[in-house]
């Protein structure tokens, strides 16, 4: 599991990205804006507040709110989100 190192907020609420393995890329986050705890997101200065993580190593923004590095690896390299192995079923 890739984790964020670094992350610029780009204009259109586009956000660029690099991870631990070194992939860089951006996502469009502009279907977010406005909903639910993104509705901070309508003052694009607030979208700009962007942050890395120290310790999780997430992207994050003051307010508590934060993206799965996950799944922004998987918008950025067109890969699928690893899966947690199904659990053992007991009869």
């Amino acid at each position: 599991m890739e984790r964020v190192t670094a992350a610029e907020a780009r204009p259109g609420y586009r956000l660029w990205l690099r991870f631990t393995d070194g992939v860089e890329g951006e996502v469009d986050l502009s279907n977010l804006v406005g909903r639910g705890v993104f509705a901070r997101w309508n003052d694009p200065a607030e979208f700009a507040r962007v942050g890395v993580d120290p310790t999780t190593r997430t992207v994050c923004w003051p307010g508590d709110i934060d993206l799965d590095p996950d799944n922004l690896y998987a918008r950025v390299t067109g890969k699928a989100v690893p899966c947690a192995a199904p659990a053992s079923r007991q009869v």
